[in-house]
């Protein structure tokens, strides 16, 4: 049985990887899905065509989708997109945070532009938009639902990404501060924190044999997850499933958190 027939969501990024999957996974649940992109249209709409097949599996009816272009660090146009979603779909009930960008970077040469940029879609994006959402779930009552897409690097240092660690440490803080904030107002804040997964922002590695053996060897489990299993995550956190959580981050992360380095008791003498 769907878990989430009638809901309305909106999903930052969602024109691949993570966040396509995410869309995918909460049509097949029944909901309505709004798709965010900033750039490539045809991948959004690409993304917009699985939707309409997952709605019409999903629901006999099938269910509503939208296509919505936003950058999300401008203020102005994350009030225009959630404006564009609450005229299509009458309002919000589900707000996904899962746009985000890295780029690789030595601390001591990384460009003031670039920390911002990361910064400003990782970070002040998630803020902007949970800020309309939370406004928007007041206005209306009856509570509403925040999930934010992290990654183990709210914990574990990133060498070389020192902004998108930033980002990421920062959304832990971001999901907990709201979470108890809004709680007695039913609005329920958590986080997903992935580790290595197959998707198109993972290609470097992901393509070199050689290079996925390194990655997939620190992974206790042996192997990357595939994004529908991430977003199995969101669904169940999203659902009155999970009607008791809130303030959380779920690490679905194939033991990474584990500090698989210590399979071996190298530390203790033995």
């Amino acid at each position: 049985m769907p878990r989430l027939i009638g809901k309305n969501v909106l999903i930052t990024g969602a024109s691949s990887g993570i966040g396509q999957a995410i869309a995918v996974r909460f049509a097949q649940e029944g909901a309505n899905v709004a798709i965010n992109y900033r750039t490539g249209p045809e991948q959004a709409e690409a993304t917009e065509v699985l939707v309409s097949e997952a709605c019409m599996t999903a629901r006999e009816s099938g269910c509503k989708d939208l296509v919505v272009q936003a950058d999300i660090s401008k203020e102005d146009q994350v009030r225009t997109m959630f404006a564009s979603v609450v005229e299509a779909f009458g309002s919000i009930d589900v707000l996904i945070n899962n746009a985000g960008i890295q780029k690789p970077c030595a601390t001591h040469d990384i460009e003031l532009s670039d920390f911002d940029r990361v910064l400003g879609v990782n970070l002040r994006g998630a803020f902007l938009c949970s800020r309309e959402a939370i406004r928007h779930f007041l206005s209306r009552g009856g509570g509403g639902v925040i999930l934010n897409n992290s990654s183990v690097h709210e914990i574990i240092p990133k060498p070389k990404y020192l902004p998108y660690s930033i980002s990421k440490g920062g959304m832990e803080n971001l999901t907990k501060t709201m979470a108890l904030e809004y709680a007695s107002q039913g609005i329920r804040v958590n986080a997903v924190g992935p580790g290595a997964v197959v998707t198109p922002i993972n290609s470097a590695w992901i393509d070199n044999p050689k290079a996925r053996m390194d990655v997939e060897s620190h992974i206790p489990m042996g192997r990357a997850a595939r994004a529908e299993e991430i977003a199995s995550v969101f669904a169940f956190l999203a659902s009155d499933d999970a009607s008791y959580i809130t303030g959380q981050t779920i690490f679905a992360c194939g033991g990474l958190t584990l500090y698989p380095e210590f399979r071996v008791a190298w530390s203790s003498g033995e």
